[in-house]
């Protein structure tokens, strides 16, 4: 009988800010690297420390991160055009596979590197770091992993795959520097091999959180259908509008971090097209103002039959 088609009115609103306070959160994280980066490597020089110095080139590699998420972010937040009629929800989950993908290089980097060292075994070789690397190492972990909450709390409040990865590698470099101090402080005391020990089982840690990123990120990218309760609650909100006598058909797709909608009701056939109408714009509008993710919803009418 009818079809109710259009975007949510306030979608502009939600990319602004979505915008803005994954910027924000971005910002943060790239000033923090860089006093945290400057940091550590002078303490490293001054220390005599190598895996301090690692340690600040690591957290200095995270601002090419943050970068690529405010990239990804910004096409992201891009209104829909005449050629990306559906938005450019996307564009941040192709950030979030990069940093994924950045994040996976990192750990095994560490991995290979902590490998070499102990099939080596050259420990007697190596400079005893001095007190300041240690407390870089303290420094390092308490701010890194301050960042990673941070950064995680605006990634499930914006339900942002870059965002998340951008945490992770917060989290990897708190890691990292547990590695370094546990060295460290292994090396001051006669045992150096516990250096490289302790930078396997980190390196374990970051190749699972890439991967659960990328995965992730993946399944963003292909279309496919909300969980059973939130299509449950969606066949809810609608059959609660007065004037719906059934749910006849419901499609959804998850498109980036926005969700589309296919709707087709049952409606008396004997009632004016206006008021059918009416009803349509009301599941409409309901089931927009209580799923806020909802970016697209197409409304179709159909008679109800006995």
């Amino acid at each position: 009988m009818g079809t109710i088609n259009h975007e949510t009115l306030s979608t502009t609103s939600h990319a602004d800010e979505f915008e803005k306070v994954a910027t924000k959160v971005t910002l943060v994280s790239i000033i923090g690297n860089l006093i945290l980066s400057v940091f550590k490597l002078l303490a490293g020089i001054f220390a005599h420390s190598g895996a301090m110095v690692s340690d600040a080139v690591h957290s200095a590699s995270d601002v090419f991160s943050s970068i690529i998420v405010i990239i990804g972010v910004k096409f992201s937040s891009k209104d829909s055009d005449r050629e990306h009629p559906y938005g450019h929800e996307r564009f941040e989950c192709v950030a979030a596979i990069i940093l994924s993908v950045v994040l996976l290089i990192t750990g095994l980097a560490i991995g290979v590197d902590a490998i070499r060292d102990i099939i080596g075994g050259h420990y007697e070789n190596l400079s005893i770091p001095g007190t300041l690397a240690l407390i870089a190492a303290l420094v390092s972990i308490i701010a890194k992993e301050a960042m990673y909450r941070y950064t995680r709390f605006y990634a499930k409040r914006l339900d942002s795959s870059a965002l998340m990865a951008d945490a992770w590698h917060h989290r990897s470099d708190a890691l990292s520097s547990i590695g370094a101090l546990i060295g460290i402080a292994g090396a001051r005391m006669g045992f150096p091999v516990l250096d490289p020990v302790a930078s396997i089982v980190i390196c374990i840690f970051i190749v699972k959180a890439a991967i659960d990123i990328f995965r992730d990120a993946i399944n963003k990218m292909v279309d496919h259908s909300c969980d059973e309760a939130t299509e449950q609650s969606i066949r809810d909100c609608a059959s609660a509008q007065e004037g719906v006598l059934g749910i006849d058909f419901l499609h959804t797709r998850v498109f980036g971090n926005k969700i589309y909608v296919d709707l087709e009701i049952s409606a008396d056939g004997d009632r004016p097209l206006k008021e059918t109408h009416a009803i349509a714009e009301k599941v409409h509008d309901s089931i927009e103002a209580e799923f806020p993710k909802i970016k697209h919803i197409m409304v179709h009418v159909n008679p109800y039959e006995k």
